[in-house]
């Protein structure tokens, strides 16, 4: 039996059909194509905010904040208001019962009116006495005595007021009424107590708007601003306000207020700032963290981090030219600002730099710049 092969005439013809139909294949094999320029993210050199904030914990308080306590004895008829709801400055929040103290002014006006009866008497016996005291019917002892008791009757008027003015305002005393705008905590005494100026605070007002944050700044950190004179009428650095869940607290505040001494247990100077607070997202007791920023912005060069490379040398960035070919640039840096770092010298605002994909490049290489995804 012969064995089985292929004869090489046979080979060498299918292979002169295939090229004769292919003969992309053929140019492959003689030139293979040239690979296209490495894809890389390039940013544009700009001028940024890079004024340093300080970060602080700062605890919420409140501007004010009253108890409310009841100034005359008497049982709690009414209470005007919820738990926990926010309360106008001279709303009426209790009433206490007002028959006992509207008796009390009755007797006061009656006394009034009995007091200015006796002092019209006795300014009519004064007046006679006086005319008669000429024709010597009338001794002037009588008329001295006339005129004391005119006087008296006169003083004794002035107490009847007195004590009616005194009566009024207890009875005043029975509508208790908000001294402020803030939010009322829960009532303490229930309609029908027995409440009176011994008894403990009805209720408590704070108010929340605006509303105070307070900071303990390091007494190092302040000697810069005590040598050029803290003005808090018009200070240099204003605060922000991040919340417990990362986000920004919407409003800007201004400091109000120095601590005039240091606090020898914590070595820190008390300062507080105010907040406006119109929806109450800040509430008396929590902790924020405060942004102390100057409020004249300072910008300069500033590249993100990755962006630099150090060698022996140096630090250094992968610049294009309008090629798009890559260049070593030495810089200098200052600082970090955020993420980014600030450059002191070596790049100019409008080159392009290469922030992600250096290392797929080198010197004098061709790329294809593609800009940083947004968002």
């Amino acid at each position: 039996m012969r064995p089985w092969y292929i004869q090489p005439a046979i080979l060498l013809s299918c292979c002169a059909f295939v090229l004769g139909m292919y003969p992309d294949i053929a140019d492959a094999q003689q030139k293979r194509a040239p690979r296209p320029p490495p894809s890389v993210v390039v940013e544009t050199v700009q001028e940024k905010d890079v004024s340093q904030a300080f970060t602080f914990i700062g605890r919420v308080e409140a501007e004010n904040s009253v108890d409310i306590r009841a100034r005359v004895q008497g049982v709690l008829e009414t209470r005007n208001f919820t738990d926990g709801q926010t309360v106008e400055k001279g709303q009426q929040l209790f009433t206490i019962e007002k028959p006992p103290y509207e008796v009390v002014v009755a007797q006061r006006n009656a006394e009034l009116a009995s007091a200015r009866a006796a002092e019209v008497n006795a300014a009519a016996d004064f007046r006679r006495k006086k005319a008669l005291v000429g024709r010597s019917v009338v001794s002037g002892a009588k008329v001295d005595e006339s005129r004391a008791n005119l006087a008296s009757a006169k003083a004794d008027v002035l107490k009847a007021k007195a004590a009616l003015r005194a009566a009024q305002l207890d009875l005043g005393y029975t509508n208790i009424k908000s001294p402020l705008k803030g939010r009322i905590s829960r009532a303490r005494y229930s309609v029908g107590n027995l409440v009176g100026s011994d008894s403990e605070p009805l209720a408590t007002v704070t108010s929340v708007d605006p509303i105070h944050v307070t900071i303990g700044v390091s007494e190092k950190q302040l000697i810069d601003s005590r040598k050029r004179g803290i003005d808090m009428k018009n200070p240099t650095f204003e605060p922000t306000i991040v919340l417990s869940d990362g986000s920004p607290y919407g409003a800007r505040g201004r400091f109000d207020y120095l601590a005039p001494t240091v606090d020898q247990t914590t070595d820190t100077v008390v300062i507080r700032a105010i907040f406006p607070n119109p929806t109450g997202v800040l509430l008396p007791g929590q902790f924020v963290t405060v942004l102390v920023h100057p409020k004249e912005k300072k910008r300069a060069v500033s590249i993100p981090q990755t962006a630099i490379q150090q060698d022996r040398q140096g630090y250094f960035v992968l610049v294009l030219d309008r090629e798009n070919r890559v260049s070593v640039r030495r810089v200098q840096t200052v600082r970090q600002s955020g993420s980014d770092w600030v450059i002191k010298s070596g790049l100019a605002t409008g080159e392009r730099i290469i922030v992600e994909g250096i290392q797929k490049v080198r010197p004098k290489m061709v790329v294809n710049p593609v800009a940083p995804a947004k968002g």
